[in-house]
């Protein structure tokens, strides 16, 4: 694939992530994050020498009819820009990425079908939510969940609970007539397995159509190089493909080099050596563990929002919690926010949905008060790391510099940013790591190791 290209002024291939939450850049790097999508900010991505780019539409955390309309509004803009470029002889093949969650939860098939109304048409779709680094595979279009050395079918997992996208089905054909309530039937799923994966897949790549669903077996990301070569040259060929996937994919669709700075030697983007801060808005199981563990193994000053107090006793929780994160600051000690771990029950997705715009809102008031002589900050859980980028820290665009771990993103904030110029952030997805990689990013940023 050929990207920008000063001499000849033109662009050929962009790959355009609509991303549901901020953690979709887990396994690129040097690419740009939107967090706004004005046309402006969209013709700047696409004139970016990186390969591809990010819109952070934080769907996963809005009710279906939001989604919607942010998606539709998403897609017209690309458009526009995409118009407005072709004819300035600015000519891109876009290659359009619908990125959630590598457990299966989100808003499908409502965007996709939106994408497919705005941008389309598609000769098909493609649900590849393999996600190596988090140990997420799919062997004979079932997919699983490696932990501790146990493959599980997702659909046996907390996660196939979630309040808001629960789901019955591992294997991916039930998936989608599930999701699409039957109008896409199983048996109408085009199926590419491990065997075909591995070889050619070419042929059948050139006699898809119409948008038809299909899903993909990959077991390593050589299986995913392989298959994307595939895709690439039934693209030159003429094909449109829309793709829903976790982030293994864009890690062979970009084919970027080694990131710049390594893993153990990102304590390099720290500001002044200074102590930093960690938010865990996550609540999942694997998060409270990996908690357990950071306080366990380091020094950091713990500091427990009540959320039971956020809507009777906000200002003076506010306020408390601000004195307390000043004082470790000024003690030169890191500390750690993070919400109360006891999970709530709700009736209704809406009174969920709501209850975590709330206590979101108030973590990004934290946010906003951090010390301006912050050294770093660790963001833990997706929705979470969406309001810190796009809220907390008002960014219109951040640039990933790298991963500090497998699946942990890093991006910096701008030069000019007008409170946390340079500042380091680790976007770091609730349910991902082992127990101890919490506080393995957190002495890597503070140079313990």
């Amino acid at each position: 694939m050929r990207f920008y290209n000063k001499e000849n002024d033109m662009l050929h291939s962009k790959i355009i992530v609509i991303d549901d939450d901020p953690t979709g850049s887990q396994t690129v790097h040097s690419c740009l994050l939107l967090t706004q999508w004005d046309t402006e900010t969209l013709r700047k991505a696409m004139l970016d020498t990186a390969p591809l780019f990010f819109i952070l539409s934080n769907t996963r955390g809005l009710d279906a009819q939001r989604a919607e309309n942010l998606t539709r509004e998403i897609c017209q803009n690309i458009k526009l820009v995409l118009e407005e470029l072709k004819e300035q002889e600015h000519i891109i093949t876009p290659i359009l990425v619908s990125r959630s969650d590598s457990t299966l939860r989100g808003h499908y098939p409502l965007e996709t079908d939106i994408i497919a109304e705005q941008l389309g048409p598609f000769d098909a779709h493609f649900l590849l939510p393999a996600f190596f680094e988090g140990g997420r595979i799919t062997r004979d279009c079932t997919h699983y969940l490696i932990s501790d050395g146990e493959e599980i079918p997702v659909h046996k997992t907390e996660f196939a609970h979630d309040s808001v996208f629960s789901y019955s089905h591992s294997y991916l054909p039930d998936y989608v007539e599930e999701k699409t309530q039957g109008r896409i039937k199983a048996d109408e799923v085009e199926c590419f397995l491990l065997n075909e994966v591995r070889n050619n897949s070419l042929t059948h790549l050139q006699h898809l159509e119409n948008n038809v669903c299909c899903v993909v077996d990959c077991e390593n990301q050589d299986d995913l190089d392989n298959f994307s070569q595939q895709l690439k040259e039934a693209s030159r060929q003429g094909k449109r493909f829309l793709f829903r996937s976790a982030a293994s994919l864009l890690t062979s669709l970009a084919d970027l080099p080694p990131q710049p700075v390594a893993a153990d030697a990102m304590h390099h983007y720290v500001r002044n050596a200074k102590p930093g801060a960690i938010i865990i808005g996550s609540h999942v199981k694997k998060t409270t563990l990996q908690l357990e563990q950071l306080i366990k193994e380091t020094n950091v000053i713990t500091i427990e929002v009540d959320v039971e107090r956020i809507a009777s006793d906000r200002s003076k929780l506010l306020t408390d919690t601000i004195t307390k994160l000043n004082d470790a600051h000024r003690s030169n000690l890191s500390f750690v926010i993070y919400t109360s771990r006891v999970e709530k029950m709700f009736t209704d997705q809406q009174t969920r949905l709501a209850f975590g715009e709330q206590v979101s809102k108030f973590l990004m008031d934290i946010v906003r008060n951090l010390p301006g002589t912050l050294g770093f900050l660790i963001s833990k859980g997706g929705i979470t790391s969406n309001d810190v980028l796009s809220s907390g820290l008002a960014l219109r665009t951040s640039r990933v510099v790298g991963q500090i771990l497998p699946g942990c993103s890093v991006v910096c904030c701008p030069n000019d940013h007008p409170q946390f110029p340079k500042l380091p952030v680790v976007i770091f997805p609730g349910n991902v790591g082992d127990n101890n990689s919490l506080a393995t990013a957190y002495n890597r940023l503070s140079g313990r190791k």
